[in-house]
């Protein structure tokens, strides 16, 4: 399952703010990087949090922050003059018509034209001007769930904005595009808590309202149990170890907690599993890690549940 995902052409990463979503992109693309294959993440957010992860400054256009992978970050005005210049038959036109009053009113009084070009962009660096040789991936990491959907919208109801015109009809083969499963897919990033959950259930309605497959939900931090309910029950049974370490007590309470923990992970995993059907990845917490050492980590539990998919696949026998 997580070696079909990743060798769809782009996945669009979104989840709410704060359930690990840069991270998990980043992961997926160093993965699928280990191939070997060229990779491009790109990002929503200019502060460049995805860059930064890997060591690398924030930029306009694509630069290598590891073998296979390229980073970029998106930007709205920047995307739509590279845009212009695929349509616009000179440079010197090009930068006449940017540079003219009717350009800047054009651009902001039509609405929703900068995501049109943002989610847009995709499409034009695997389609338009691909590079050579060509991108293997390109991972969106989106922004928070409701802005994402709100880009993601934008093409899809294009044709109602800029009617038949060619921006009309570039949005219709970007449309078309993110409709096609085989191509394109959105991967749902999330954690166990009760918000995050209800959040995704939530986005992934929303995202079959507009026609966009959910190839997968991810599960970020979940935490295993160090106890379970044996362990409470020897505790609870040995009234003279509380006698002679009376900070057991505390120790039972935090197991109890834990516990309580572990069963509201499964509910939420059992709810997801049941209301959305996606296959369903789950990545463990990593406590006390964070920007490059985190994506290794994130990259390394995905790459094992990838070996481990693999190997438990039917070998072919030969006749």
């Amino acid at each position: 399952m997580i070696d079909q995902l990743l060798r769809r052409q782009a996945l669009i990463v979104v989840g709410k703010g704060g359930v690990g979503r840069t991270s998990v992109s980043a992961a997926l693309a160093t993965v699928r990087a280990a191939d070997p294959a060229r990779v491009l993440a790109m990002e929503y957010d200019r502060l460049g949090a995805l860059a930064a992860a890997f060591g690398r400054k924030p930029g306009l256009d694509p630069a290598q922050a590891a073998p296979g992978l390229w980073t970029m970050v998106l930007d709205g005005a920047h995307q739509l003059e590279e845009y212009l210049s695929t349509v616009v038959p000179s440079r010197a036109l090009l930068k006449a018509v940017v540079n003219s009053g009717a350009y800047g009113y054009f651009v902001d009084a039509a609405p929703g034209l900068r995501e049109l070009i943002i989610v847009g962009k995709i499409f034009h660096e695997l389609e338009l001007r691909p590079p050579a040789p060509p991108w293997d991936l390109i991972v969106l990491d989106a922004p928070a769930s409701g802005q994402a959907l709100s880009v993601l919208r934008m093409p899809l109801a294009a044709h109602e904005t800029f009617g038949a015109g060619i921006v009309g009809r570039t949005a219709h083969r970007v449309a078309q595009f993110l409709r096609d499963p085989a191509r394109c897919a959105v991967v749902l990033v999330t954690s166990p808590e009760p918000f995050a959950v209800s959040e995704t259930l939530e986005t992934h309605a929303a995202l079959r309202g507009l026609g966009l497959e959910v190839a997968a939900v991810i599960f970020n931090r979940m935490r295993a149990p160090r106890f379970d309910a044996h362990d409470l029950v020897r505790l609870a049974r040995r009234p003279a170890l509380r006698a002679a370490a009376p900070r057991l007590d505390d120790l039972g309470a935090l197991a109890r907690d834990e516990l309580r923990r572990a069963a509201g992970q499964r509910r939420a995993l059992a709810l997801v599993r049941r209301r959305l059907g996606a296959p369903i990845i789950e990545l463990a917490e990593c406590r006390g890690v964070e920007g490059l050492a985190l994506v290794r980590e994130l990259a390394r539990q995905l790459a094992a549940l990838r070996a481990g998919e693999a190997s438990a696949q039917p070998q072919a026998h030969q006749p």
